[in-house]
């Protein structure tokens, strides 16, 4: 079986729910984090982080909504508002400073008109911690995952601001 990410309110390839929407900016959203977990990691897998990215932001470089570093290995399962103060984070785990400037979930939140995509991402890493700084921007950290990557589990929500 390869490595797979899945979720108890989010389907592959489904619209993003209300809930997890942002909540300021104009958007009425829940601003939770959605349940995420995962199954069938890569051997030797020392940890995981967990991202949430936008590509279709109209950035040039997309937007980092959520970035959860230093899983440990044995977990296997965000519960639904662990990025929002809801839920808790896995021990030593920890979050990093999204695009919206602080750290934790921060919702969909696209300008109107086109559909945006979310990809959800168990990244599984071969270190058991990363070593980041807390305020390190998403492409750092993005960086960093890539230079110890052992494999990666994705799925994908859109969004649209009608």
């Amino acid at each position: 079986m390869s490595f797979r990410l899945f979720s108890s309110g989010l389907t592959d390839g489904g619209v993003l729910p209300k809930e997890q929407v942002f909540n300021a900016m104009g958007f009425d959203g829940g601003n939770v984090s959605p349940q995420l977990a995962w199954e069938s990691a890569p051997e030797g897998t020392k940890s995981f982080v967990v991202t949430m990215y936008d590509p279709d932001a109209p950035t040039g470089s997309g937007w980092w909504h959520w970035i959860v570093t230093d899983i440990p290995a044995a977990t296997a399962e965000l519960a639904q508002g662990a990025g929002s103060g809801q839920a808790s984070l896995p021990p030593g785990a920890s979050q990093t400073r999204n695009d919206f400037g602080f750290a934790g979930y921060g919702g969909a939140a696209p300008p109107p008109g086109a559909q945006h995509r979310y990809i959800f991402t168990a990244h599984a890493l071969k270190v058991d911690k990363l070593e980041i700084d807390p305020l390190a921007s998403g492409a750092m950290v993005g960086f960093m995952i890539y230079m110890h990557s052992l494999g990666k589990a994705t799925l994908t929500v859109t969004y649209t601001n009608t």
